[in-house]
């Protein structure tokens, strides 16, 4: 759990020194950063996805984008200071970069579970 953590913060670090309209200052709130991301993916997303669950199907699923991208809002606007995203955009591209940083470091270290 600890290796998924320090990986977890890595791919938020990477991601907001990659992306222009996004900061974490210091650099060490990025594990906070994804502990907070981990809470928001796990308890508040899912239940935005089943109300929102009519506009997904309409889209064909594109929405869960903006959910995504909502997600990434809601953590900069808890973590405060530490943890800065521009607009509604640089969460988008944080949302996507931070999924393809992410499996890439989680292909380079697999998990022993």
């Amino acid at each position: 759990m600890i290796t998924r953590l320090i990986i977890s913060g890595l791919a938020v670090l990477i991601t907001a020194f990659t992306l222009d309209g996004v900061k974490v200052e210091p650099w060490w709130w990025a594990v906070i950063i994804a502990i907070v991301l981990g809470f928001i993916n796990s308890w508040i997303r899912p239940l935005v996805k089943l109300m929102a669950l009519p506009i997904n199907l309409l889209t064909l699923g594109l929405f869960t984008f903006v959910i995504n991208a909502l997600m990434v809002l809601l953590c900069s606007w808890l973590v405060g200071p530490h943890f800065v995203v521009l607009n509604f955009w640089w969460a988008l591209a944080f949302s996507i970069v931070l999924t393809l940083v992410n499996w890439l470091l989680h292909l380079f270290f697999p998990s022993k579970d």
